[in-house]
């Protein structure tokens, strides 16, 4: 059945005008220095990534799909993600926040007209809107590098949003079991999939048990206090030499008060919740905790399979909670909040076996490395998936409370290098089951 072009229209047209709404807000909320500023090296500066926003959707809907011709292609180089490392960005001859400003409403003005009036099937780049989606998924990655970066400013704080609401009383098992067997992993109908998301593919997974939820704040203290990062045992030689060298003793915006830890979240210094998610630790220091716990990070098809597949039917959800979009029941979302909500919240959010929270709060890191599926395609560009795959990068998924919907699925796959911290990144741990569980 062919989708109705005016849906698709409505649809895509939805996703751009939410993602450039979030984008003024990050752009807006602080005056020109802190726009121009480069507040760490990890980070570009906050009217780099706005043009750049502009850049992509000029490049690919107004270039490619609209056949019209370039506004600014002088600026193509300075936006260029991949001649630029982040480091050297603010030496470039960057747009002024008001000529920024400018350039991406212009750009926008201009795609919606062409959104209008663009067959939205024909070719793969068309079907279904794919080009608008992937356009209205890259602004809001780059909102939430945005967000990253306004959480490493310094200064008093700009952004405010409403609390999370509060875990639920249920009272939850530490772990489920998921029984071995087959299940589909990845997608090949979902329409504003990216490539890295393809092909769907069987995977056979043993039976495993893991959390019902992401290792909490209070959780991780215990890792802390029972000297976790004093000793070389948990961790792997690369995260131990991380360790030493930056005197590493606990999450990145963490520090010792008297007898309590605080943190710094968004310009406020609160003591830390024992009952949220850890937020902002590295894949090496995801690892020691699970090794100090007598456990594992799971696997990427682990993960997926907790997350999408439902027994009873004997196949594949789009999201835990069956194949309708994200709503606020089901999960922290698209910077609604601006921290993660309690362990053990969204019950309407949770897989067919009850695990919870796997969408939004918190990217998880898995123990994979970010590799091809078999049958591997990369579409439309080589350098949004295929230039990073290898054992460099670790695998994140389900999202985190930065992530807007659009750019989260049951399928979605984040990746980045072990020692990243500033990334809204969190964990569950896994543990082998016995081999005749569930099978």
């Amino acid at each position: 059945m062919t989708p109705d072009p005016e849906l698709l229209r409505e649809r895509a047209a939805s996703a751009l005008l939410a993602a450039r709404d979030r984008t003024r807000l990050l752009t807006t909320c602080v005056e020109e220095p802190d726009l121009v500023a480069q507040h760490s090296p990890l980070m570009s500066p906050l009217v780099w990534d706005l043009a750049h926003i502009g850049n992509q959707e000029e490049q690919w809907l107004l270039r490619t799909v609209g056949g019209r011709d370039a506004l600014r292609p002088n600026i193509d180089s300075v936006y260029d993600a991949f001649e630029h490392p982040r480091a050297r960005r603010p030496s470039l001859p960057l747009l002024a926040p008001g000529e920024a400003h400018g350039y991406v409403a212009e750009v926008r003005g201009r795609v919606l007209d062409i959104l209008e009036h663009a067959p939205l099937h024909g070719t793969p780049l068309l079907d279904s809107g794919f080009a608008f989606g992937m356009i209205a998924q890259h602004e809001q990655q780059h909102d939430e590098t945005m967000l990253i970066t306004h959480q490493l400013r310094t200064g008093p704080p700009v952004l405010t949003e409403e609390e999370p609401p509060p875990s639920s009383d249920d009272v939850l098992p530490a772990e489920v079991l998921v029984p071995g067997g087959p299940f589909t992993m990845g997608t090949s109908t979902e329409p504003w999939a990216l490539d890295n998301e393809r092909p769907a593919h069987h995977r056979l997974v043993p039976s495993f048990l893991i959390d019902t939820t992401p290792v909490s704040n209070g959780a991780y203290q215990r890792f802390i206090e029972a000297g976790g990062y004093e000793e070389a045992r948990w961790w792997a030689p690369e995260g131990w030499a991380q360790v030493q060298e930056h005197a590493l003793r606990a999450p990145l915006f963490w520090k010792r008060d008297g007898g309590q830890w605080l943190r710094r979240r968004f310009g406020v210094t609160e003591p830390v919740p024992p009952d949220e998610p850890v937020l902002h630790v590295s894949w090496y220091e995801a690892d020691a905790y699970a090794r100090w716990a007598g456990r594992r990070l799971p696997t990427e098809s682990e993960w997926e399979k907790a997350a999408r597949h439902d027994p009873a039917a004997g196949r594949s959800r789009r999201y835990p909670w069956g194949d309708e979009d994200p709503t606020p029941a089901h999960a922290n979302l698209g910077q609604r909040h601006l921290r993660p909500a309690p362990v053990g919240s969204y019950p309407d959010g949770q897989s067919p076996l009850g695990v919870r929270q796997l969408m939004g709060d918190v990217w998880e890191w898995t123990a994979s490395d970010f590799l091809p599926y078999p049958g591997f395609a990369a579409f439309p560009y080589r350098e949004y998936s295929e230039v990073f795959f290898g054992d460099e990068y670790k695998v994140l998924r389900g999202g985190s409370f930065a992530v807007a919907p659009v750019a989260c699925r049951g399928t979605f796959r984040n990746w980045d290098l072990p020692i990243r911290r500033q990334i809204f990144s969190g964990f569950r741990t896994a543990r082998d089951a016995d081999p005749a569980a569930g099978a």
